[in-house]
């Protein structure tokens, strides 16, 4: 095992450990898809990463290069970094993904002054920045959980273009779902 394993472990599990304490004293909603999603989508990313430190060990699924890994852990903290700059932006408005709350704000201050769900920018940036730092198999969390949180962009979209008919359009308008300036 390498230390950069390690310290991208530990990377994700504070930021997991945040993000469940954070989550304490929100607005209370509703949600399709039940409580303790983010749980399971921790497990799912602790999973994958000790699947990936106990099966795959063969010499081309693992990053061996310096700068490689070092580029991968700034990748992380920044896509860590992003969601948790979000989270604080939110407040009480978090909720799981696609959660209906009661007596919803629009925030369009920090990061949603320019993307619209920085958090799914900000957890697939981290995804990415561990697979270029630790292994190529963290792609196939990026393309499973980045389809996921696109559809629920796109259904957390549907749902504030009806609670703010009048300024969640022009919202959209100017700003990107998930990438700066691009997408």
């Amino acid at each position: 095992m390498y230390v950069i394993d390690i310290v991208i472990f530990v990377c994700w599990a504070a930021f997991w450990i945040y993000w469940l304490a954070a989550s304490v004293g929100v607005k209370s909603g509703r949600t399709r898809w039940g409580r303790f999603a983010g749980s399971r989508v921790a497990i799912v990313l602790v999973l994958l990463l000790l699947v990936r430190l106990r099966f795959f060990k063969g010499r081309h699924t693992v990053v061996t290069d310096p700068l490689l890994q070092g580029i991968g852990l700034v990748i992380v903290l920044l896509g860590l970094g992003l969601a948790v700059w979000a989270r604080v932006y939110l407040g009480r408005n978090w909720g799981m993904p696609m959660t209906e709350k009661a007596d919803p704000e629009l925030v369009t201050t920090g990061p949603y002054s320019t993307i619209r769900h920085p958090i799914y920018s900000g957890l697939i940036l981290a995804m990415i920045g561990t697979a270029v730092a630790v292994s190529v198999y963290w792609l196939i969390a990026v393309a499973v959980l980045g389809g996921y949180f696109i559809y629920s962009a796109v259904m957390e979209e549907r749902y504030m273009a009806g609670k703010f008919p009048d300024t969640y359009p022009r919202y959209q308008q100017e700003t990107k779902m998930l990438i700066p300036y691009l997408v």
